[in-house]
């Protein structure tokens, strides 16, 4: 099931497409560096775990947008948004457990409270009582997952795992509703802000789980 949007002219979508563009996964050099046939088992699972971890739960950040969202515009689309999750969530613990136990890696304990923080700060952002900044953290997270995406499908493939459904129909979704939804200027200012703290907790996560991997090919 889709929902109509209509397209309406919107401030802040070109904004946080570029941002997610130029600061997401899609830009981050080991999240590509993943998705290559040469990338290794080993960082590969690190990744599959750390992304459990932090989005393998729930709820997740969409469904905590979703809970305090009161723009039925907006919650039309999040509850639409989290059903999709939902399956992605249920790809990850798959995968975890077909990737085998995190790898042996220096600085773990470090490493994992790192991690930690970084699903805790996002939990805040789609928490947050700001008009605007949890559907801006959500409208990020799908539009970065379907980067993401790539690399978990990249491990199912090695796994000899059947591919899930795509999730870029979510992902056009997202980007339909930045196009369509009318705002103040504080709530577009609360979008972008939403959305690029997300995003930059995911390009934190992307170079912690790079310099992981060079520390283990160190060894």
């Amino acid at each position: 099931m889709t929902i109509a949007i209509e397209k309406r002219p919107q401030g802040c979508a070109a904004t946080i497409l570029s941002m997610v563009a130029s600061d997401g996964t899609a830009a981050a050099p080991h999240a590509r560096a993943l998705a290559e046939p040469t990338a290794t088992l080993r960082d590969i699972a690190d990744a599959i775990h750390a992304l459990c971890v932090i989005h393998g739960a729930f709820p997740g950040i969409v469904d905590h947008a979703s809970n305090g969202c009161t723009d039925p515009f907006a919650r039309d689309w999040l509850a639409q948004a989290a059903a999709a999750v939902s399956g992605e969530r249920a790809l990850l613990v798959r995968l975890t457990a077909a990737v085998g136990p995190l790898p042996s890696t220096p600085g773990q304990a470090a490493s994992q409270a790192a991690i930690l923080g970084q699903r805790n700060a996002l939990e805040m952002l789609a928490r947050s009582d700001r008009a605007g900044c949890a559907t801006g953290t959500a409208l990020a997270f799908v539009l970065d997952w379907a980067a993401i995406r790539t690399v978990l499908d990249c491990c199912a493939r090695r796994m000899a795992l059947p591919l899930s459904d795509p999730f870029a129909g979510a992902a056009t979704q997202a980007i339909a509703l930045l196009r369509a939804i009318e705002a103040t200027a504080p709530v577009e200012r609360a979008m972008a802000f939403g959305a690029q703290q997300m995003l930059a907790q995911h390009r934190g996560l992307w170079q912690l789980l790079e310099s992981r991997a060079t520390a283990r090919h160190a060894m």
